[in-house]
C-alpha cells in the first residue's frame, strides 16, 4: 500500500503484543487510520484497549507485526527520530497526568517549551487554547484546585496545543459526569473538524452514537473486530465538487 497515494497516517499489520512470557494481550491486530477520521475504541475491561493505545502513541513496541506511522516504520525507526514522530501525536490520559505544582497555563505550555518554542510565542496560543476549552478564567489555577472535568480540559488543551496529526484519548470521560462527558466529546469533535485524526477509547456505549460518521474499533480478548471491513478498507472520502465519493 502506498502511503502517499492512500494518505494513511497509521497502519497496523498483524501486530501482536505480549508482556514477558505471558500470553499475547493483542493478537493479529490489523487496521488503517486515515487523516480527519474519528474512531471509538471499545471493549470490555481487559480487552487490550490501553495496550493498543500505548502502541499508537509509541510508549510500547509490539512483539511482532508491523506498524507504520506517517510513512515511517515505527518499529525500526532510530531512537533519535522518535521525538519528532511523537510531536505529531497528542495523548489524553484518564488520570490527567498534570504536573501538580504548575498552573493550568504552565501545564499547557509544557509541550511548546519542550519543543523549543520561544517564550514570546507561547503565551497567546496557550491563553487562546485555555479559552477554547472554557478555562479562560482558571489559567493560574493549580490542578488540586480544579474539578475533575476542569483537569481533563487542561489535559486536552495540553495534548492539542501542538496541533497534533493524531490525538489518542484513553477513557477521557471516565472520571466526569455525563454532562461533562458530552462537553469533552464536543471538544474532540471540534478538533477533528480542524483535521486531526481522533481515537477515543471508551467503555461508555452511549457515546458511540454521539459522533456522526465515526468508526468503531472493538477489541475482544486482544483481537480487533471489524465486521464491516471499514478499518482495513475505509470508504473513499468525498472529494468531488458536488460532494460525491470518487468512483
Amino acid at each position: 500500500m502506498n502511503q502517499a497515494a492512500d494518505g494513511e497516517i497509521v497502519h497496523f499489520d498483524n501486530v501482536g503484543l505480549r508482556y514477558g512470557t505471558d500470553r499475547e494481550v493483542l493478537s493479529d491486530v490489523s487496521f488503517t487510520l486515515y487523516p480527519g477520521s474519528f474512531y471509538f475504541l471499545t471493549g470490555a475491561s481487559g480487552a487490550g484497549k490501553t495496550s493498543l493505545l500505548k502502541l499508537l502513541y509509541l510508549a510500547q513496541r509490539p512483539s511482532r507485526g508491523m506498524i507504520r506511522m506517517f510513512g515511517a516504520d515505527a518499529i525500526t525507526l532510530p531512537r533519535d527520530r522518535l521525538p519528532a514522530l511523537r510531536r505529531r501525536l497528542g495523548v489524553v490520559f484518564q488520570d490527567f497526568r498534570l504536573v501538580p505544582h504548575l498552573s493550568a497555563v504552565d501545564n499547557v505550555s509544557l509541550p511548546l517549551r519542550v519543543a523549543g518554542i520561544p517564550e514570546r510565542d507561547i503565551a497567546k496560543p496557550v491563553a487562546d487554547m485555555l479559552e477554547w476549552v472554557g478555562l479562560g478564567d482558571r489559567m493560574q489555577a493549580r490542578p488540586a484546585t480544579l474539578s475533575g472535568g476542569e483537569q481533563q480540559r487542561v489535559a486536552i488543551a495540553r495534548a492539542v496545543i501542538g496541533r497534533p496529526d493524531l490525538l489518542v484519548a484513553d477513557e477521557p470521560t471516565g472520571n466526569v459526569d455525563p454532562d461533562m462527558a458530552i462537553k469533552l466529546l464536543r471538544l474532540f469533535e471540534a478538533l477533528n473538524r480542524l483535521g486531526t485524526t481522533v481515537v477515543v477509547a471508551t467503555h461508555d456505549v452511549h457515546l458511540l452514537k454521539k459522533v456522526p460518521d465515526s468508526l468503531i474499533m472493538r477489541l475482544d480478548k486482544g483481537r480487533l473486530s471489524d465486521p464491516t471491513g471499514a478499518l482495513r478498507y475505509p470508504p473513499k472520502r468525498a472529494t468531488g465538487a458536488g460532494g460525491e465519493d470518487e468512483a
